[in-house]
């Protein structure tokens, strides 16, 4: 498995995207990235989680980029886990609802419900680190070929056609070939240029 990374954003493969105009905005307009920051790496520490990695599109001089989807990764009883979250329009919203999402599992714990946190981590083995297939793979681009919007986009329909779920596909296989191809369009596309999401 492929370490995840914090920098760009290494959305675990088979995970969902919330589409850009359905994005919320956080109730509270007082949280900062920095205080988001430490509420979510201290619920991390407080449920366990060791060798964390937050994933954003994060840099120095760009707190708030076009995409803000976060995800925690780590290792929780020796397994790996990822949690993502891209339902805010700010990297301090996505984090905030981490930090929420991990304190709710806390208070499971808390109430004797531990094997329900262990077993919702051992029921979505998709969310391990991406990587173990690159988007050249799953989208059947080779390294040879440049790889240009058009052709992203090409590969991406032409999968589509046998594998949506609409057509009898495995939803699964559609999700790899999304997030693959939104990575693809990413490396490709330098942040704020025209045509970036």
């Amino acid at each position: 498995m492929t370490a995840a990374v914090a920098y760009p954003l290494a959305w675990p493969a088979g995970w969902p995207r919330t589409p850009a105009p359905r994005r919320e905005r956080w109730p509270s307009s007082q949280i900062t990235i920095t205080g988001a920051l430490r509420e979510c790496q201290e619920e991390l520490r407080r449920l366990g989680v060791t060798a964390v990695v937050l994933s954003s599109n994060v840099t120095l001089g760009a707190e708030h980029p076009a995409d803000p989807g976060v995800v925690a990764y780590g290792r929780l009883r020796e397994r790996s886990i990822a949690i993502p979250c891209d339902r805010w329009n700010s990297v301090s919203g996505n984090l905030r609802a981490i930090a929420k999402t991990i304190e709710a599992m806390r208070g499971m714990e808390r109430w004797g419900a531990r094997h329900m946190i262990d077993a919702m981590f051992s029921g979505l083995p998709a969310l391990a680190a991406p990587g173990a297939r690159g988007w050249r793979e799953v989208l059947g681009i080779p390294a040879s070929a440049e790889a240009t919007r058009d052709l992203i986009e090409k590969r991406r329909r032409e999968l589509a056609k046998i594998n949506h779920p609409d057509r009898g596909g495995d939803p699964a296989r559609m999700s790899e070939i999304n997030a693959a191809a939104e990575v693809a369009l990413r490396e490709i596309t330098p942040e704020g240029s025209a045509g970036h999401e």
